[in-house]
């Protein structure tokens, strides 16, 4: 399968295309990255090297893509940050370029506003971006619990509100939603679950909850999770395979002691997960 990917990399660590490219080839899908900023390292650390780019440098590139007859088997695009209007306007275009060539084609956007920790974190012309324009236009979206409470101004705790907010999110525009770190307060001590709405129904999967945060985590989720469903069209099986292997790259860097994520020591874990993590239907 061809994926265009267009998001942010990082010489030093693993986020954005440099978390979710890799994974993917490893599953054995053709990986085009396109790049919304070059940095030293993700701008977690305070500072950092390299330039931003502009909407206009990402539309270049796809226009010349495109001119290679690269777009014409692409059936899956994915984006993660999107660090203003002109680089969200850019990732549109693209979208409705690939669905020119390719109808089939889908748009697997991982909506990056914040976390139930940090807040908000984006600027509010980019949470309006994402919100009002980007969200609608998507197939599939990946938002983690307090995002997906965001965009459809809710407050999720419970299984039945999320599953209340999958429903709202999904009344305009994405078929299919995958909700990550879902804490509801019923939920085992020490756990933490991803839930898979789509049209064919709604499962939830349950992992042990890790202590610590590691960058470049959801990005990699929301490659593996993209791919499985559009290579598969599978929700449950989609699922359950995108925890089992992001939940062996968390204990792999966990144990490591390091900060970033242990990527390529962990690439087995995409094609033969040693966890098997098993979901369940809620709906």
């Amino acid at each position: 399968m061809r994926i265009l990917s267009i998001q942010s990399s990082v010489s030093y660590g693993h986020v954005g295309n440099s978390a979710a490219v890799f994974p993917l080839q490893r599953l054995g899908h053709e990986v085009m990255p396109v790049y919304t900023v070059v940095f030293s390292n993700h701008t977690g650390y305070g500072d950092w090297g390299g330039p931003m780019l502009t909407g206009e440098n990402v539309r270049s590139i796809i226009v010349g893509i495109d001119a290679r007859g690269g777009l014409n088997d692409v059936e899956l695009v994915l984006s993660g940050y999107q660090g203003g209007d002109d680089i969200g306007d850019a990732i549109l275009d693209a979208v409705a370029l690939v669905k020119q060539r390719n109808p089939g084609a889908i748009y697997a956007c991982d909506p990056v506003l914040g976390s139930a920790t940090s807040g908000c974190f984006v600027a509010p012309e980019v949470q309006s971006l994402i919100r009002d324009r980007v969200v609608p236009q998507a197939d599939l979206i990946t938002p983690n619990q307090f995002e997906l409470g965001f965009i459809t101004g809710t407050d999720p705790h419970s299984l039945e509100e999320t599953l209340q907010s999958v429903d709202q999110v999904r009344d305009i525009g994405p078929s299919s939603v995958l909700v990550t770190s879902v804490l509801r307060p019923d939920r085992p001590e020490g756990t933490i679950e991803m839930l898979a709405v789509t049209n064919d129904g709604a499962w939830i999967v349950q992992t042990p909850h890790l202590p610590f945060k590691a960058n470049g985590s959801g990005d990699v989720t929301a490659a593996l999770f993209g791919a499985h469903l559009r290579s598969s069209s599978d929700p449950e099986f989609a699922l359950a395979r995108t925890a089992s292997s992001v939940f062996e790259l968390l204990e792999n860097t966990l144990n490591s002691g390091q900060r970033e994520l242990q990527l390529i020591e962990s690439q087995e874990a995409y094609v033969t997960p040693k966890y098997s993590f098993d979901a369940q239907r809620v709906r």
